[in-house]
Formats: structure tokens, C-alpha cells, sequence
């Protein structure tokens, strides 16, 4: 019997553990436990400069609340040949919705690189190459390294090198305020929540947020 108590007592402390790791079983993973984290208490995001399609070099922050609206935004590079180009497309869909819904006065589209052999002119190629409208959908590159790395750490992107000059990394929408603070992370395969998501922070929008399953 007092190896089953044994038993019984260590099951207890591990579940008490998990318990405590994953928030009350609310969450069961650590980048779930970041979104939730950040939902509930957004995060200003670090000063970087980027580099535009234009060759234009500004603060991104400053850029943010110059424009005004609420950007979703993801990260990317030019040389992707695999989820950049999934990602492109989802984005493209939901240029096409902010079009539709008449809400390029509120809302834009952000796609960042992480490549630092990015230029103004491989923006400007890819951009075509998306069918971006400059005016609704802008791209950008991180121009400092420590900047760049602080960047991708706040957004939990994971950017490993991979061979022929590629790299294996990981994708999401992120929801983004015009002074600077991120509040949401969204799945790539749910751009219409993450739209619903910016439309939710929008100046007299008054429908809450339902949240995704």
C-alpha cells in the first residue's frame, strides 16, 4: 500500500505543478501562456529602425503614430520560398477585406523582414510581386541587428538559419496600436479574426471581442 500512497502523492504534486505552470490549465503551452499574457496586458514595442520600399530609414514607432491606424502586422523575407509565400497570401486576403469594408483609413498591413541582406529594392520587387497597394499593405526591413533581435523577441519569432542562405521560422499575425503597443497574437490561418481583432481597436468601435475558439 505505500507505494501506491507514493504514487498517489507524487501524481498530486506533479498535477499541482501543471496547475501552476499553465495558469490554472487555462493554458497548456508557453506560447499560448505569451499570447494570453500579452491580451491581457499589452506591450509597448522596442525602438528599431526600418528601412522602407521607398529607402526611406525611420523609427518604426514614430511611423506607427505618424500613420495613425492600427496595423496587423508579420514578419518575413524575401528569399522564402515556402511560408512567406503562404503568409503573403493570407495577408493579400486580407488587404482585399480592409478594401472591402472600406477601412483603409483605420487599418493597414505591416510585413516586416528579418533578413538583413533585405534592401528598399527587394521590398519594392516582392511588394509587386504580392499585389500589395502601397497604400494599405507597407514592407519594411530591420536595419540594426540588436534592434532587430529585441524586435523579434518581443513578437516570439524564431528565426533559424537554415542552408542555401534560407531560414526555418515561424509566422503569425500580430495586432499592433498606433502608439506603438502590441495587444494580440493571431494564428496565420485566421486572418479574419485578426482583422476583427484591429477592427475591435478601432477609434468608436464599440462591439466587443470574441474570442477565437
Amino acid at each position: 500500500m505505500r507505494w501506491v500512497l507514493s504514487l498517489a502523492l507524487a501524481l498530486a504534486a506533479g498535477i499541482g505543478v501543471l496547475y501552476s505552470l499553465t495558469d490554472g490549465f487555462t493554458v497548456l503551452t508557453a506560447e499560448a501562456a505569451r499570447r494570453q499574457a500579452i491580451a491581457a496586458q499589452p506591450r509597448d514595442i522596442p525602438m528599431a529602425q526600418v528601412l522602407d520600399g521607398a529607402g526611406r530609414l525611420e523609427v518604426l514607432t514614430h511611423n506607427l503614430q505618424d500613420d495613425g491606424r492600427v496595423a496587423i502586422v508579420n514578419f518575413f523575407y524575401t528569399r522564402c520560398i515556402a511560408l512567406c509565400l503562404a503568409q503573403g497570401s493570407l495577408t493579400e486576403r486580407l488587404q482585399q477585406a480592409i478594401k472591402a469594408e472600406g477601412l483603409q483609413q483605420q487599418i493597414r498591413l505591416i510585413s516586416l523582414s528579418f533578413d538583413p541582406r533585405d534592401r528598399a529594392g527587394d521590398l519594392s520587387r516582392y511588394a509587386v510581386r504580392m499585389g500589395a497597394d502601397p497604400s494599405v499593405w507597407q514592407f519594411m526591413t530591420l536595419a540594426d541587428a540588436p534592434q532587430r533581435a529585441a524586435m523579434l523577441d518581443l513578437f516570439g519569432i524564431l528565426v533559424v538559419p537554415a542552408p542555401l542562405g534560407e531560414f526555418e521560422h515561424n509566422a503569425a499575425f500580430h495586432i499592433v496600436t498606433p502608439d506603438g503597443r502590441l495587444v494580440r497574437i493571431v494564428d496565420l490561418d485566421d486572418p479574419g479574426w485578426a482583422l476583427q481583432a484591429a477592427k475591435a481597436l478601432m477609434p468608436g468601435h464599440t462591439a466587443p471581442l470574441k474570442e477565437t475558439p
